[in-house]
């Protein structure tokens, strides 16, 4: 295979990973079914994308649309758990997926609601491939997803070539700790079966400073790391400890 159709076949899906989120894929919105961790995980996440964008100067405090007129990309979307908060908060929103199954389920579930949400099944190193979306978004999030891409520099500089210069990134995550393994990966699938089995490898974690230093040398600075703990009264909270869940920002370097 020449150089030419080595770039054509890159790819950062994992296809093992797609066709388990494909065999779910009308269980998305079922709040107490195998998604369940990540609706719990949903009302942090997006007050963290919110905080990250007014921090960013892309939205005030004062907003009761904090998101108003900005144009968002969910990359991998799943069934748009995300993509319809932020749509309502005022987002112009395209949710990406690999998986076919889970952009059935968010056009479904988005038509549902009323909600006008661009969903796409693809992934974001084939919409660099549409010089119309190249820098092009004014807020790019990847939420539970990096720690499953095959290949993170290759995901990465795509996410890098689809943001607007004065654009923000946002990812949620998991922590290559310890504690991170024991929590999210043993105890989430082996002892309390919160998530299927296989869900998470834990050599696909990654540490804050590991992103800082690969995002930097593609010209972006995550100058805000967050952490994500459980919350007695359910659902998680903002926290500064980062040891198993956590989110990270930034944009350009000037």
């Amino acid at each position: 295979m020449n150089a030419k159709n080595n770039r054509a076949a890159a790819s950062t899906v994992d296809s093992r990973d797609i066709g388990n989120f494909d065999a779910l894929a009308d269980k998305w919105w079922d709040p107490q079914g195998p998604m369940r961790p990540l609706h719990q995980f949903t009302a942090v996440r997006i007050d963290y994308i919110v905080r990250a964008a007014r921090r960013a100067g892309l939205a005030s405090d004062r907003d009761t649309l904090p998101l108003a007129g900005l144009k968002i990309l969910d990359i991998g979307c799943g069934g748009g758990l995300l993509a319809e908060p932020c749509c309502r908060l005022g987002g112009i929103v395209t949710g990406i997926d690999a998986s076919g199954g889970a952009v059935t389920a968010a056009r479904a579930h988005s038509k549902q609601q009323n909600l006008d949400i661009n969903y796409l099944q693809t992934t974001a190193e084939q919409l660099v491939t549409d010089k119309a979306c190249q820098a092009s978004f004014d807020i790019i999030y990847a939420s539970e997803v990096i720690e499953h891409v095959t290949d993170r520099q290759l995901f990465i500089r795509a996410l890098t070539a689809l943001l607007k210069p004065d654009g923000l990134v946002v990812l949620t995550t998991i922590n290559k700790t310890l504690p991170a393994l024991i929590l999210a990966k043993i105890a989430a699938e082996y002892i309390f079966n919160i998530v299927p089995r296989g869900t998470h490898k834990f050599d696909q974690f990654v540490r804050p400073e590991t992103l800082r230093a690969e995002f930097e040398a593609c010209g972006i600075l995550l100058d805000d790391v967050t952490g994500f703990l459980p919350d007695l009264r359910g659902g998680f909270r903002l926290s500064s400890r980062i040891a198993v869940n956590y989110g990270i920002s930034g944009q350009f370097i000037s």
